[in-house]
């Protein structure tokens, strides 16, 4: 077996298509044995991501820090760290800062997130 590790300092972030600082922690682009990406999700204070969808990816976001409002379909809720929340593919979907803090989000997707797999739809 083969042991993958990142550092975290090392890793540039980007941004999504969404409109969101990503750091892709494990991603089969870079590590061809990993089957699912791994990212930390970023929304600065007073901002949200573009409400989009997954053609086949499904997410799960961990909300590492900060609150924030999720729309998911069409309910929207309050998250805050420690919450999990579950995404589908084809879910429409967007998630906004309402703290003081910047929103960080732990965000899991298989298959792999991609922009050609990401429809933004506002």
């Amino acid at each position: 077996m083969k042991i993958i590790k990142t550092e975290y300092e090392k890793i540039n972030p980007y941004i999504t298509k969404d409109g969101s600082i990503i750091r892709e922690l494990m991603h089969p682009n870079i590590y061809k044995n990993v089957k699912q990406s791994l990212a930390e999700a970023i929304v600065p204070v007073g901002s949200k991501t573009l409400l989009h969808k997954h053609h086949t990816s499904e997410e799960i976001y961990y909300i590492l820090e900060g609150r924030g409002l999720m729309t998911l379909n069409n309910e929207k809720f309050e998250v805050k760290k420690g919450d999990t929340i579950y995404i589908p593919p084809k879910t429409p979907h967007k998630i906004e800062n309402i703290g003081n803090v910047p929103l960080k989000i732990l965000c899991c997707s298989y298959p792999p997130y991609s922009h050609e797999d990401t429809e933004i739809l506002e």
